[in-house]
């Protein structure tokens, strides 16, 4: 049995919970489990209904981000370029995977949300620095989510103002009941909603040998431009790995109160929302490829939108109509899991009540929070003339910009002995997220240079992947002899026993970390490439809108 913060419904004194809501029965869309269940589950029917009780974070995590931005990015794809790029998704599983995983590690085990252990282990600045771009971030997410939205609805013939604020408060409402199972049961609910893709598939039936053949191998689409393709490729990492889905997998499963009794469960939890999400951004890329293979369309993308569109006058009026709902579906489930991402960093760093399972009056700025952050977002989709594509681009870049300085503090907490303990990191998966750090620190720069200078050519977008590359192997080749030139510093092997039973101690009794000189020099130089970076990509958006 977990030995902290289980012998009560409120966190026991010295508790690293930072709300005492976090701590109880476990109440989940499927089932309950008694915060007082000693005995470990047997038999496959105990595991089988252990495993719905946790089932939910990944699922909900995973398919919220396959929202309105993505409907646009894998549908852009498939009808420009068929299913040349198919390749892609393949790749990001493994990525998806480890910094999801990381994620889960770090809420299970510390109890406190992404937000507040940047704070307390990395400072104020770097605490306020990810709260206040997350939120104008996210802010940015969900106007996307309810074009999406108002584009489903257009294709419907549903008054957009009408259909986009009740969106909004049914969002709001789903999450304010003051019960955690029933808002999981709407998420759920809204997790079987993306099946409607199904019949789309079997309508359009799509050449499958081709679709499995460009998801494994590799290749680019016949007499592109290299540049155009590269910034499709990078719009497709960044919507499909989000920084918000750092910060709510976080908040989620500690607001969820699992314990590393259960991460197992947690883990095939995570595994069913990355299958889920990979089989469906395929599928998209799929349909609309073959809908519009041949025909004026091709190659000519203009939303998510056109692709209904096509459907209907290519494969039939419910095609077109199943789409527009999936759409409709996805971004709503998107808006409300970014929406409270928001309310849940904010409620760590603030020290607010953020708990769904609080009603409203228990917990009012976390609530207000959340709608307050939905209502904005869907005023501003309503505003007549507002550059609704240009905020689209807006949130792509920023998202690519502010990924990697989020993948490296997530890297740096799970390797952190106060916080972790026998839950750090081993070798395996801190070489390949510096791996993963180091490629998604040549796409910034790539995305954010195609953003600033519209016009740049393929030779500068090869020479910046290359020069990185170069960059990768020559601090990798540095790393490794300095290791060996200096065996004594080695860490010693970690003792990961009793890890089932280890909690984070309270965040009063940790001792400030130690950080290298390395480190340091290397913070200062994501700061400083972060505020560049942002104010550029601003300043040259508001100059698109503006005319410019």
């Amino acid at each position: 049995m977990i030995k902290h913060h289980e012998t009560s419904s409120s966190a026991p004194p010295g508790g690293a919970a930072l709300d005492s809501a976090h701590v109880g029965d476990i109440h989940g869309a499927f089932g309950s489990i008694r915060l007082h269940e000693e005995n470990a589950p047997s038999g496959w029917r105990a595991r089988a209904k252990t495993l719905l009780a946790i089932i939910g974070p990944g699922l909900i995590v995973m398919v919220g981000d396959n929202d309105a931005g993505a409907f646009g990015t894998y549908t852009e794809a498939g009808q420009n370029y068929g299913t040349s790029l198919l390749w892609t998704l393949l790749l990001l599983v493994p990525v998806l995977y480890v910094n999801q995983e990381m994620v889960l590690r770090l809420g299970v085990v510390s109890g406190v949300g992404h937000a507040r252990l940047i704070l307390e282990r990395f400072g104020k600045f770097w605490g306020a620095f990810s709260v206040i771009d997350l939120f104008i971030l996210n802010a940015l997410t969900i106007v996307t989510e309810f074009i999406g939205i108002s584009l489903g609805l257009d294709y419907l013939g549903i008054p957009k103002a009408a259909g986009v604020l009740v969106a909004a408060v049914v969002i709001i409402g789903a999450a304010s009941t003051g019960s955690f199972k029933r808002f999981e049961r709407v998420c759920m609910t809204l997790v079987a909603g993306s099946l409607v893709l199904v019949p789309v598939i079997v309508m359009v039936h799509p050449d499958l040998g081709q679709v499995a053949h460009d998801f494994f191998i590799p290749g680019l689409p016949a007499g592109s431009e290299l540049s155009t393709v590269t910034l499709l490729i990078i719009g497709i990492v960044g919507t499909t790995i989000a920084p918000w889905q750092l910060f709510f997998q976080q908040s989620y499963v500690i607001d969820k109160r699992i314990t590393p009794r259960y991460m197992k469960y947690e883990k095939v939890d995570l595994w069913l929302g990355i299958v889920i999400v990979i089989i469906s951004a395929g599928a998209i890329v799929g349909f609309t490829a073959a809908t519009f293979a041949g025909q004026p369309e091709f190659g000519n993308f203009t939303d998510a939108g056109g692709v209904a569109d096509g459907l209907e006058k290519y494969v039939g009026k419910a095609a077109g109509v199943l789409f527009a709902v999936a759409l409709i579906d996805a971004s709503i489930i998107g808006a409300a899991a970014v929406g409270l991402s928001t309310s849940y960093a904010l409620g760590d760093v603030l020290g607010l009540k953020h708990s769904l399972h609080r009603k409203i009056s228990d917990a009012k700025g976390f609530y207000a929070v959340f709608a307050g952050i939905l209502v904005i977002s869907a005023v501003i989709v309503l505003i007549p003339g507002a550059p609704l594509g240009l905020l689209t681009v807006g949130v792509q870049v920023l998202a690519g910009v502010l990924l990697p300085s989020a993948t490296v503090f997530l890297l740096l907490l799970c390797n952190d002995k106060q916080v972790l303990g026998p839950w750090v990191n081993g070798r395996a998966t801190n070489v390949f997220t510096a791996l993963i750090i180091a490629v998604l620190v040549i796409l910034s720069i790539v995305l954010t240079a195609g953003v600033l200078f519209p016009d740049m050519g393929a030779d500068v977008i090869v020479g910046i992947l290359a020069t990185g590359a170069g960059a990768c192997v020559v601090g990798g080749a540095g790393y490794l002899l300095y290791a060996r030139a200096r065996p004594g510093r080695n860490a010693a092997p970690v003792d990961r026993t009793g890890k089932q039973d280890w909690r984070m101690p309270p965040l009063a009794l940790l001792t400030a970390p130690k950080l290298s000189t390395a480190r340091r020099w290397g913070l200062t130089v994501l700061r400083t490439y972060l505020l560049i970076a942002m104010i550029l990509v601003i300043v040259r958006v508001v100059q698109l809108a503006l005319g410019g």
